[in-house]
This record gives structure tokens, C-alpha cells and sequence, in this order.
């Protein structure tokens, strides 16, 4: 032993060697011997031993997919839902373990799916490590349940392959209610429309087997079940979806637009029966944009590609934003009405327009309603009055009310992507912008904003929140979530609202929405025409907003046409009161809503309202042969609202065939100003020759005007003498007249005025405005398109101090 720094060093000696090496030599023998005995095992018992091994060995072999929950319709009708499919599934590694298996598996999958054998040939040479490969998708039950059976049943060897299930979302209908129901990606995940909003509800949570082959190799099972998703019943009558998507695209195929949107509502719950705007697409293809032409498809960039998916799948009834034009009038008037600014029997004047500074925003009526009481202002649709209720109610008022109302705010209802509108913030509301916020210009809303808050006016002044799906049911049918009748505020009094329910009643029936009428049916609502930004470009929107019954109303329908083609003047309201009155004259019925006929206690005494026909905003529907004196100054307006009489003209004229002038009898052949009633009569001052006729009276054959001669039908004052014509400037057809026709020989005519394209007796010198030369309408519910109307908008603050705003008509 040695001592270093205190420390003893214990030498290794050669015993310690010998002990070492002979500890070593028998680890190296017993190694020897494990590895002999190994290759005897695998030599001699390898494959039991294996089996031994994968008895022991668990994996996870499939996940079992939840089911996707459907969307039914408030019917019961299935809208969206998924579809049971299999996927066949094989395992290379393991089949490779067991070659006699190979062949029988592969004859086996060609007879039963018509897989070739070099298939899974190239599939085990490619992929020997892979234990999952997908062989074939969306297979149906039938063709599994074959092959399971068989497989029970051979005594063959065919194995290692097995079947997953998977839910493939299928949409029935296809393009019915695709801006409601929406669409799902490939992961089960909704995109857009009722499959997105609600996509925690309809998605479910997958289930597991957990599987291990036993010492047979069998494959042992425990199964985890799957939740499925729940199932949505929501409040679409896809009976009515499919009724307002086949007048959209009638319309569109017979005048064309921009765009089409139609809602129909339950004003007493907030329930959305229906809705649909101008383009639709096919559920189970919604990225097929085959619609646009192959060139022009083909030079869209992928970028651009999806901005046009996206403006496919918009729901533009709750994303458009508009200005509603005279359709907000009734909002304006309730306001008053409640805050006892004025009450029903209050009146004002209408001398065609108001000054702010030196500017002027005009009547659709330049010359003047005179006095009218708040309904009749309604039912004229009057701007000037609506400025003057809106002035004192001021911008806090008006303000608040807006808000009050749900404009500038979105609804809340059930779907992904609904804007909010815009409104002039309350500090710069000033004279001129409450002025043309009165009646419906210079903000900016949307559909379901506007049916929401109609539905309030009308129903007793109760705001429901506008909603799509009625309740939530779980996969063992109990109600886990319901929507019913969420009343969010009061909006107006009971009084208030019979107020609005009395007076757009008398606006279909003898105001300005008239051609909305459905014969049995007491139909209410409002027109309204509102051009578009940029102003100069002259492109409009028009629309009807309305109820029906008129009294307790049981729907709400809202119509917009956004730059209607193929017409003869976009701005003319009636181009929406046509196509509602088409849509409720078949979803009525539909929707058990019973004929009603009138409420004759709502409608206004004889001579209260029908004197003044002028009024109507889109110059009334006037038919073949028409024609008129004393035409309204309005911009671009012709006619005087006659009424639809084959050959009928002229203001107040009685239903006689030929009649013409102002204030005939109903005589045939009569004519001129307060004629009496004898056959071939004739105008003021004239002869007693057979067929004359007075002031600028249609060119049929034997027509006189003022002071004729007695000459069987000569010619007026110092008419020339052409055979049978007579009047201003007028055509030669037989009974055509009018303003600006063609000077054929012998016409002629006396005083006529000077103003541009304006003739006939007394016409006020408006640009444009002329006699009659009104489209010929012989049925109320065929959209036709009246010329006698054009709309000037105002836009608020754009306009200088010199220049003369108008207001629409509607």
C-alpha cells in the first residue's frame, strides 16, 4: 500500500484480472446461447410466435363519424342532412405478413368494387410501411353489406381490409333557400348561411374503435359511440321559397335587373317565412361559377375567382344597403304621432316644395297637394308635408326614433354577415339632411332593418327580432333551444299603429301602391323609388313595403328591383307593387291566408281622395287610346291618372267608350270640356257635325277641336283641311292623340303651349312633359312600365344654393 497526499491507492493485481476475465467469458457464452435458441425459434416457430406478438399489439383502427344534424324546414320538409357513406380502407404491412392472403383479397375487391389486382399490386410495392390507405370513398351500404356477407361466409383467405364510415352533406333541393341554408367545407364546417351561424349545434363529437387482433388474428373491438349534431327546424316555407325564387327569375327573364330582393315575414313573431335575393347557386355545388361565360372565366385570376364566390353566396337581403326612399314615410309620421306632435286630424299645407336658404327641395308635385291631413299626406305621398312633421320634430327627435326603430343597428337575426345600414349622425343632421331623411333619402338601411321595423308598425308596436330558425331538437327528439316570439321593445302605441294599419290600406286602395291590389285580399303598404348614387348616372331602385291583411296583418312582404332593364323609366314604383301583387296573389293562398274583401270603414268617403287622381306618383296606368289635359308639372310625368277604360282620356273622365276631355259625360263619341251627354256632341263652341270633338282630343277619324266648322269631320280652328284630323300636332292613327306627334297633313292645332315636347290645351311648359303616350296596361298584374314618371332626387348637401332640389315621387 501507498500513501499519496494522504490518500491510499488499492492496486488492481492479476487476481482481480483473472476474476474480470472469467465474468466476461461467461457473459459472452450465455449471449451466444440467447442467440441460437432466437434463431431456432424463428426457424422452427416463428409465425406462432408472431401471432403471439400481434395479439398484444392495440391500435386505434378507425374513428366513427358523428352525423351532422339536418335543417328541416318549419314544415318538416329536409332542407340540408347528411348521407351515410363508406370508405374501403387496406393494410399493406400486415397483408404482406401473410402472402397467401394477397391473392384472394384482390380477386375478391375486383369482383366487388372492380378494383384491378395491379392496383393493389402497385399499392403493397409503394407503400409496405403503410398500415392505412384509402382505396375507394363514398361507397354505399349496399355494396359493404355484400362484401361483409361474403366475407362471413368464404373460407378463402381475405382479410386486412375494412370499412370506415363517413356522413357526405347533401342538400335536396339544391338552389332552393341557398341564401338561407348555406354550405359546408369538406371538414364538416359550415361556410356561410344557417351552416355557419349554427355550426356548434349541427356539428357533433366523433366516436373511436379501439381494435387488436387476437392469436387468430381476429380483430378485437371497443367502441366509443359517436355524438351527432342537432337538428334545426327553422321557420322557411320552402312552399313559399320556391314561389318568390320562381317570380325572381320571371322577372328577370322578361325585363331583367341588378338585383331582386323579396322577404316575407310573420309580423307577429319575427319569423322569416321566406327570403331570396337575385342570384342563387346549387348547394351541392356552390363553387361552380360555370354561370359566367368560358373566356371571360378563364382570364379571372384565382383572386378574382373568389370575389366572385363571394358576391354568389351573399345574402344581399340582410347585406344590401339602400336608401329606402318614400318607404320610410310611415316611420317619420308615427314619431310625430307618438310624441303628440300632431295627431290624425292634423293638416298642412303643400304648395309644392320648401325652401332651405336658396335652395329648394321639391313635391313630386311642384304645383301642390293644397291641404291635406297626415293619412292623405301618406297616401299622396307627399314630401313637402313630410319635411314640414320632420322640422318639428327636429334632429333629436327624428334621431332618437331612427335608433328606436333598429336603423344604423343590425337586428340580430340568426345568420352570418348582416351590416348594420348607416344614418347622418345627429350633429349634422341639419335643415336640409332631416328635410331628405324624412322621406327616405340620405341614409342608408337594409331589407330585414325595414321589415323588422314595419312589422312593428303594424302589428301593435311590437319589435320581435327577425329569425330564421324556430327551434334546436337534439338525436333523441327533445327541444334543447327555441325561439318564439323574442320581443325586444315597444316601438309604437296601439294607436299609433291602427293609424298606419288605416292609412296603407287606403294608399293600395286608392293611393299610390294601387296596382298592389289582390283581388279578395285587403292589402296595405307603401311604394317607394330612390335613385342612386351617382346621382347623374339616373339609375333607381323601387320597391313596396306592405302587410297584408290590412288589419291584424298576418305578412309582411317587402319587394325590391334594383335597376330594372328592358323598362321604359326605372324610376316607376309600380314595377315592385306588379310583382308583390304576383308574388301574395299565390303565397296567400299558400300560407292559409283567407280573402277578406274591403274594409269599406277604412276607406275614405266618395270625392275625398278620387278627385284628384293627379296625384298618384306613378301618374296612374292608363291604356290604349288614352289621353288628357291639364297635366301636372312634374319632371318627365305625362297622363293624368286616367283610369283604365279602353279609349278613355282626359282628368275625371266617366267610363264611356271615346270619351275624352275633362269632365265628360258618359256618352259615346263625347268630348271637350263638360259636355252634355248626346251622341256625336261636340267640344266647347262647336258645330253640331257628327263625331267632333273639343280641346286636343285624340286623331280619330271625324275629330274636332275648338270652334269647328260643321263639316262631317272637318278640322278646328284654322285647321287645315286633312280628312277627319284635327287637334295639336297629332298622329294620324285613328284614335291615337297626344303631345309631340308626328305633324301629318292637315293636322293643326290652337294654343298650344310653348314649353319643350309639352302640347295639348293648358299643359304647364315642363321639360318634357306631354300628353298622354302611356304604355297600354289591360291587367294590373302584368308589370308593365307607365312613362309618365321621373324621378330627381335630392342628395342632401351635394346640391348648390341655386339649384332646385326635387323629391321622388313615391
Amino acid at each position: 500500500m501507498e500513501k499519496t497526499s494522504g490518500k491510499t491507492i488499492k492496486k488492481f493485481n492479476s487476481r482481480m484480472q483473472a476474476r474480470l476475465l472469467l465474468v466476461f467469458c461467461v457473459i459472452t457464452l450465455l449471449l451466444l446461447g440467447l442467440m441460437g435458441r432466437l434463431i431456432y425459434i424463428m426457424q422452427t416457430d416463428g409465425e406462432r410466435y408472431a401471432k403471439q406478438v400481434l395479439s398484444r399489439q392495440s391500435k386505434v383502427s378507425k374513428i366513427l363519424p358523428y352525423k351532422r344534424g339536418d335543417i328541416l324546414d318549419r314544415n318538416g320538409s329536409v332542407m340540408a342532412t347528411s348521407e351515410l357513406q363508406y370508405r374501403l380502407v387496406l393494410d399493406p404491412l400486415r397483408i404482406l405478413l401473410y402472402e397467401d392472403y394477397i391473392i384472394p383479397t384482390q380477386n375478391a375487391l375486383k369482383e366487388y368494387f372492380g378494383i384491378d389486382p395491379q392496383e393493389i399490386q402497385s399499392i403493397l410495392e409503394s407503400r409496405p410501411e403503410s398500415q392505412y390507405v384509402i382505396l375507394r370513398k363514398n361507397l354505399k351500404f349496399d355494396q359493404v353489406k355484400k362484401f361483409e356477407t361474403m366475407m362471413d361466409e368464404t373460407k378463402e383467405k381475405i382479410g386486412f381490409v375494412w370499412f370506415e364510415e363517413e356522413y357526405i352533406r347533401t342538400y335536396p333541393y339544391n338552389t332552393l333557400a341557398s341564401d338561407i341554408i348555406g354550405f359546408t367545407t369538406a371538414d364538416n364546417r359550415g361556410l356561410v348561411g344557417i351552416e355557419r351561424y349554427y355550426d356548434e349545434y349541427l356539428n357533433g363529437t366523433n366516436g373511436r374503435i379501439y381494435g387488436y387482433y387476437d392469436s387468430s388474428l381476429n380483430i378485437e373491438r371497443i367502441v366509443k359511440s359517436p355524438k351527432n349534431g342537432d337538428t334545426l327546424v327553422t321557420t322557411i316555407d320552402l312552399n313559399i321559397q320556391r314561389i318568390i325564387q320562381k317570380h325572381i327569375k320571371e322577372f328577370n327573364s322578361e325585363f331583367g335587373s341588378k338585383n331582386i330582393g323579396i322577404l316575407v315575414m310573420d309580423p307577429n313573431n319575427g319569423e322569416i317565412i321566406a327570403m331570396a335575393s337575385n342570384q342563387e347557386y346549387d348547394l351541392n355545388s356552390p363553387r361552380d361559377l360555370s354561370f359566367i361565360p368560358e373566356d371571360e372565366l378563364s382570364a379571372l385570376t384565382e383572386e378574382q375567382k373568389i370575389e366572385q364566390l363571394n358576391i354568389l353566396w351573399k345574402n344581399d337581403v340582410i347585406s344590401f344597403g339602400f336608401e329606402p326612399g318614400s318607404t320610410f314615410k310611415p316611420f317619420t309620421i308615427a314619431a310625430a304621432l307618438e310624441e303628440g306632435i300632431l295627431t290624425e286630424n292634423s293638416t298642412f299645407y303643400c304648395d309644392g316644395g320648401e325652401y332651405f336658404g336658396n335652395s329648394r327641395i321639391s313635391c313630386h308635385k311642384e304645383t301642390g297637394h293644397g291641404e291635406l291631413t297626415v293619412g292623405e299626406a301618406l297616401i299622396k305621398s307627399c314630401n313637402d308635408i313630410l319635411m314640414q312633421i320632420a322640422a318639428l320634430e327636429g334632429r333629436d327627435i327624428f334621431f332618437s326614433y331612427e335608433n328606436h326603430f333598429g336603423f344604423g343597428h343590425k337586428t340580430g337575426i340568426d345568420l352570418p354577415g348582416e351590416e348594420a345600414g348607416l344614418l347622418i349622425a345627429k350633429d349634422n343632421l341639419n335643415a336640409t339632411e332631416l328635410a331628405t331623411s324624412s322621406f327616405g333619402q340620405s341614409m342608408n338601411v337594409t331589407m330585414i332593418q325595414m321589415a323588422a321595423a314595419y312589422a312593428s308598425l303594424v302589428n301593435g308596436g311590437n319589435y320581435y327580432a327577425p329569425h330564421v330558425v324556430k327551434k334546436i331538437v337534439n338525436e333523441k327528439g327533445a327541444t334543447i333551444k327555441e325561439n318564439n316570439q323574442i320581443l325586444i321593445r315597444q316601438t309604437v302605441s296601439e294607436e299609433t299603429s291602427e293609424f298606419i294599419q288605416k292609412y296603407m290600406y287606403q294608399t293600395v286602395e286608392v293611393g299610390t301602391a294601387r296596382t298592389a291590389k289582390v283581388p279578395g285580399y285587403t292589402i296595405a303598404g307603401k311604394t317607394g323609388t330612390a335613385q342612386k348614387y351617382p346621382r347623374e348616372a339616373k339609375t333607381f331602385l323601387v320597391s313596396f313595403l306592405g302587410h297584408v291583411p290590412a288589419i291584424n296583418p298576418e305578412v309582411v312582404i317587402f319587394v325590391i328591383v334594383d335597376e330594372p332593364q328592358k323598362v321604359v323609366k326605372q324610376a316607376d314604383s309600380t314595377i315592385a307593387t306588379k310583382l308583390a301583387a304576383r308574388v301574395l296573389n299565390e303565397i296567400l293562398p299558400a300560407l292559409g291566408v283567407f280573402p277578406d274583401g274591403e274594409i269599406d270603414y277604412l276607406l275614405p268617403e266618395d270625392g275625398d281622395i278620387e278627385a284628384e287622381d293627379e296625384i298618384w306618383e306613378t301618374g296612374g296606368f292608363t291604356d290604349t287610346g288614352s289621353s288628357g289635359n291639364d297635366n301636372s308639372t312634374d319632371t318627365d310625368n305625362t297622363g293624368t291618372n286616367n283610369s283604365s277604360d279602353t279609349g278613355s282620356s282626359g282628368n275625371d273622365n266617366s267610363a264611356g267608350t271615346g270619351n275624352s276631355g275633362n269632365d265628360n259625360s258618359a256618352s259615346t263619341g263625347n268630348s271637350g270640356n263638360d259636355n252634355s251627354a248626346s251622341t256625336s256632341s261636340s267640344g266647347n263652341n262647336n258645330s253640331a257635325g257628327t263625331g267632333n270633338s273639343g280641346n286636343d282630343n285624340s286623331a280619330g277619324t271625324g275629330n274636332l277641336g275648338n270652334d269647328n266648322s260643321a263639316d262631317t269631320g272637318s278640322s278646328g280652328n284654322d285647321n287645315s283641311a286633312g280628312t277627319g284630323k284635327s287637334g295639336n300636332n297629332n298622329s294620324t292613327g285613328t284614335s291615337i292623340s297626344g303631345n309631340n306627334n308626328s305633324t301629318d297633313t292637315g293636322n293643326s292645332g290652337t294654343n298650344n303651349s310653348t314649353s319643350t315636347g309639352g302640347s295639348g290645351t293648358n299643359n304647364s311648359a315642363d321639360t318634357d312633359n306631354a300628353g298622354n303616350n302611356n304604355s297600354s296596361a289591360t291587367d294590373d298584374n302584368n308589370i308593365s312600365i307607365n312613362e309618365n314618371e321621373e324621378i330627381n332626387t335630392p342628395s342632401g348637401t351635394e346640391n348648390s344654393e341655386t339649384e332646385s332640389l326635387r323629391g321622388t315621387e313615391d
